[in-house]
Formats: C-alpha cells, sequence, structure tokens
C-alpha cells in the first residue's frame, strides 16, 4: 500500500493521535475520581479539620443556618463561615479549647480552615441558592435535618432526575420564607397547599429545560 504521507508527517499525526487518546484516558480517569459514588452519593461524609457540631450549634443551641452561611438568600453558592465568623464566639467560649486549635491558628494567620465540601455538583451543573432559598425552599429539602447532624453527610441523592421531580411539582417543598431555615418547622395543614399558595402569590416557575441548569 503507498505511502500518503511521507514518513515524518505520519509518525506526527500518529505522535498526536496518541497524545489525544492519553489526555482522553486521562480525564475519563479523574471524572471517574471525581464523580466516585462515595463522593456523589447520600451517605457521604468526610472526616473535617476540626470536630464541628451542627446539633449543637444549630440544633441545641439554635443558630439560624444564615448565620455562618450569609451568603444563601443573596448568591448562587452557600458561603463557608470564615474564622473571623466563628471567633466572634470561641474568642470568649472555649477560647483555650484543644479541639479548636486549628481555628485558632487559621484567624492568627488570616487563612481558611480547609473544609472538606460535602455536597458536590458537576462543574457543567449550575445551581443558584438564593433562587431556591428566596422561593421558600427550606435548608432541609436538599440537606436534611442538618440540625441533627453531629457530623454532615449528604442525604439527597441530588442527581438531575431528583431535581427534576421538584421542579415538576415543588409546591410540596416550598414554605413561607420566615420558615426556610426552620428545620424543624410542623406547617398546621397540608404543605403542599401552603407551597401552592405561595407559587401563585410569587408566579414560581422552575424551569425545566436543559439550558434551566446547563448554561
Amino acid at each position: 500500500m503507498a505511502q500518503l504521507f511521507p514518513k515524518k508527517i505520519d509518525l506526527m499525526i500518529r505522535g498526536v493521535g496518541l497524545a489525544v487518546a492519553i489526555g482522553a484516558g486521562v480525564t475519563a480517569g479523574g471524572m471517574l475520581l471525581l464523580h466516585h459514588p462515595k463522593k456523589i452519593e447520600p451517605g457521604y461524609q468526610p472526616t473535617q479539620p476540626i470536630a464541628y457540631s451542627h446539633k449543637l450549634h444549630a440544633g441545641n443551641l439554635g443558630m439560624d443556618c444564615m448565620y455562618c452561611h450569609n451568603t444563601v438568600d443573596k448568591s448562587s453558592y452557600a458561603a463557608i463561615p470564615s474564622s473571623q465568623t466563628c471567633m466572634n464566639c470561641h474568642s470568649k467560649v472555649k477560647a483555650q479549647s484543644v479541639v479548636l486549635e486549628p481555628l485558632r491558628k487559621s484567624y492568627e494567620a488570616n487563612e481558611p480552615v480547609p473544609w472538606v465540601k460535602i455536597h458536590r455538583l458537576p462543574d457543567y451543573a449550575f445551581f443558584n441558592h438564593s433562587a431556591h432559598v428566596n422561593s421558600g425552599v427550606s435548608c432541609v429539602t436538599c440537606h436534611g435535618r442538618v440540625d441533627q447532624m453531629i457530623e454532615v453527610k449528604q442525604v439527597q441523592p441530588l442527581t438531575m432526575a431528583w431535581c427534576l421531580e421538584c421542579h415538576r411539582n415543588p409546591a410540596a417543598h416550598i414554605r413561607p420564607a420566615e420558615f426556610v431555615t426552620k428545620l424543624d418547622w410542623k406547617p398546621e395543614r397540608d404543605p403542599a397547599e401552603i407551597g401552592r399558595e405561595i407559587i401563585v402569590k410569587k408566579k414560581i416557575n422552575p424551569p425545566v429545560n436543559c439550558s434551566g441548569c446547563h448554561r
């Protein structure tokens, strides 16, 4: 068979093809590692650098979620509290605790505590916290009863099918704004009925088309 390209060009094409194949393999491996079921399925509960108990703070002490995660109603992301936020209390409360030594070092060095992210979405999925919170979707819908968790873990699948199920029938997950962060809220009547009233009042219409979450 006649050679279509000079030997030098032929070797170059083969090299490029090999590089593309290796790159694709590395990318695929990275995606598999990043989205390994242990990191995206319910039950994922990584060890954090500081033993922080949501049950103590949000549950027993009744701290509002927005005190620490103060961007959930203003931004697409939920801010992780800075060391300064924690030290507002812990400069006085348990100020010499050995457990809180990493927090004090973080504060003194003006560097963030390396908290491990629990609820992960793929980069190609867009999620806006403020749009949900301001519509009346409670933290508990996606994150569960965090106020009862000593160590936070993922309780919902966070899959596209799970999100679409809510977007198509959101009424049961919509509550009055003043109860969004009240995780133990118990409505006096059918929550779906309350949700439908709020949907009409606020003209809520969750997207179910691709561009709603993939932009």
